[in-house]
């Protein structure tokens, strides 16, 4: 298959979502119910799957532009400070008022796993009215990216109103929830977890077979594009003309933390540069493979040199 080894002008591509400070405990195992468990390093570090994407995006060589609600407090502003470094328009980086920055409280094992819990804050109260006074922005950008730590309802409203400017949308349905049925019709690709692919389906995820059924499922929804993110066993590409299983490349995991935000990031970078969503996987599973072998979230996001001269 050939690799992403010359890089193209991307086309703008468009972060809508969260931003929160991770605050994380690394420690030798993860604490069970009513459990304490002393002896663990303290981090804390810059985070939000929509951040850690906006991120991992640009520095992988994208024209990125960032729209999130941040508190009018000390996380909000050094999370701006760090966008702008990253070179990430903010332009359209909104400030509540009333509510704070979120946060993030995450706990990571001596394996790389972890659990996380999340205070949203100022992401929740990202709203559709924020988006038509960034009407500009969207009009400008060819990709869109979204999650699920903003509200539902400005998702939906995002995904229509860039539809019908003939936007590219692709939605990470992340965190897992269930999803308007709506929703799927104006989407151009859709890229879940084995957990959230199931939630959205409906068909239990155990082998090839059933995860190929899963994306059929969701592809029948509406999405004409799939793609299943299967940690160490890669990613499962859905189309309309193929179903394709690519491989993880095998690493050493320290933090799984942003694994998924870096290949989202990666992967709608790729697209935006023209690549094939089989091209594009591969580019993102090695992107994510890197940020598994780093601690922190945005902190773990790999440069374009360093995807390009790996494995």
């Amino acid at each position: 298959m050939e690799q992403i080894t010359e890089k193209k002008s991307p086309k703008r591509l468009l972060v809508i979502g969260s931003s929160n400070t991770d605050m994380v405990v690394k420690i030798k195992s993860l604490p069970r119910p009513g459990e304490t468990v002393i002896g663990g390093a303290f981090l804390m570090n810059a985070g939000g799957k929509g951040a850690n994407q906006a991120v991992a995006a640009a520095r992988l060589g994208g024209h990125v532009a960032f729209i999130c609600k941040i508190g009018n407090d000390i996380f909000g502003q050094q999370a701006v400070q760090l966008f702008q470094q990253e070179g990430i328009d903010t332009t359209y980086v909104f400030t509540d008022a009333d509510n704070p920055s979120g946060v993030a409280l995450i706990t990571v094992d001596e394996h790389g796993e972890n659990c996380i819990a999340v205070a949203s804050g100022a992401n929740a109260n990202l709203t559709p009215d924020d988006i038509v006074q960034a009407e500009k922005v969207v009009e400008e950008a060819d990709f869109i990216l979204m999650q699920l730590e903003i509200p539902i309802e400005t998702v939906e409203y995002v995904a229509e109103t860039a539809f019908r400017k003939n936007k590219k949308v692709i939605l990470n349905p992340a965190p897992a929830q269930s999803l308007p049925k709506t929703l799927f019709q104006y989407l151009y690709a859709i890229t879940p977890n084995e957990t959230e692919a199931e939630i959205i389906s409906g068909v239990h995820i155990t082998d090839e077979h059933s995860a190929v059924a899963a994306a059929r499922t969701i592809a029948n929804m509406g999405v004409p594009n799939v793609i299943i993110t299967l940690g160490s066993k890669g990613a499962l590409l859905y189309t309309e003309s193929q179903a394709a299983f690519m491989p993880a490349f095998k690493v050493e995991a320290v933090d799984t933390t942003a694994a998924g935000d870096v290949f989202n990031g990666a992967f709608t970078l790729a697209l935006s540069e023209g690549r094939h969503f089989d091209e594009a996987i591969v580019f993102a599973c090695k992107a994510a493979a890197l940020s598994v072998t780093r601690i922190g979230a945005q902190a773990s996001a790999p440069y374009r040199k360093e995807v390009e001269q790996s494995f």
